[in-house]
């Protein structure tokens, strides 16, 4: 028997679909964070097994074994997005943005760099000419977040106000796995994902995690409060629950 405890390389060797199944687009992710074993399938119909400490390759096999139905039906409706890189174009529904990625002027800087020009609407993102793919990759993903810190911090400062509720200082990450959550000290992080949700969703988000500042739970009093501020919250969680094939991947 192999031991509980795995290497990334070990996992990677697991046999996680069958002979007759292709293993391109497939990976797993090891997680801190992770409490139980989780499948992701993206839009360009890559598969991604999330995998928490301590679990063991018998665990692993057999979750995948319990849902390749599950996972092999959501890589068939996959969209199957262009891929390339980088984007052509960024579209934010949460802003109503739109930002075409053209190439900058030379740098000998070693980090790539996005220079955005442009204001409401949008407008354009100069990418670093001559820069390597991780470099712009990362360097969008900064100014993703930039992005979002700008939009999201005021709209949830004045959210909190409205409602009469405080919380002690938000934060903008890049998630895989949340949208958003509150801890018990009121930091509330918010995911720079939301930005290609609807206005409606990112509200609904946000008032979730400011009704966890009264209710650190999930009851029926919480999602009394939810209700009461946002009427639409179930469709609006059913939008957000589904929406992470809406995240381009080179944000992931």
């Amino acid at each position: 028997m192999m031991a509980a405890s795995m290497t990334t390389a070990a996992l990677q060797q697991l046999p996680l679909w069958s002979d007759a199944a292709t293993d391109a687009g497939w990976r797993v992710r090891r997680s801190r964070r992770a409490r139980r074993l989780g499948a992701r399938v993206f839009r360009d119909g890559s598969v991604e097994i999330v995998v928490p400490l301590g679990a063991s390759a018998r665990q692993v096999a057999g979750f995948v074994d319990r849902h390749r139905a599950w996972i092999e039906r959501h890589r068939q409706r996959a969209p199957r997005v262009d891929l390339r890189f980088p984007p052509p174009g960024i579209e934010l529904p949460a802003l109503g943005e739109r930002w075409q990625c053209e190439p900058g002027p030379e740098s000998g800087a070693r980090r790539g760099y996005v220079r955005a020009i442009g204001g409401i609407g949008g407008g354009v993102l100069q990418l670093q000419r001559g820069a390597g793919e991780a470099a712009l990759r990362s360097a969008l993903r900064e100014w993703l977040c930039e992005r979002a810190r700008q939009a999201l911090e005021p709209q949830l400062a004045q959210l909190a106000a409205d409602f009469g509720l405080q919380y002690r200082r938000v934060q903008i990450r890049r998630q895989r796995t949340r949208w958003g959550s509150c801890s018990a000290l009121g930091t509330i992080s918010l995911n720079c994902c939301l930005l290609f949700h609807r206005p409606a969703v990112v509200r609904y988000l946000l008032v979730h995690e400011l009704a966890h500042r009264t209710h650190m739970n999930h009851s029926a009093r919480f999602w009394g409060l939810v209700a009461h501020y946002e009427p639409d919250w179930r469709a609006c969680d059913r939008e957000l629950v589904s929406g992470w094939d809406r995240v381009p991947g080179w944000v992931l």
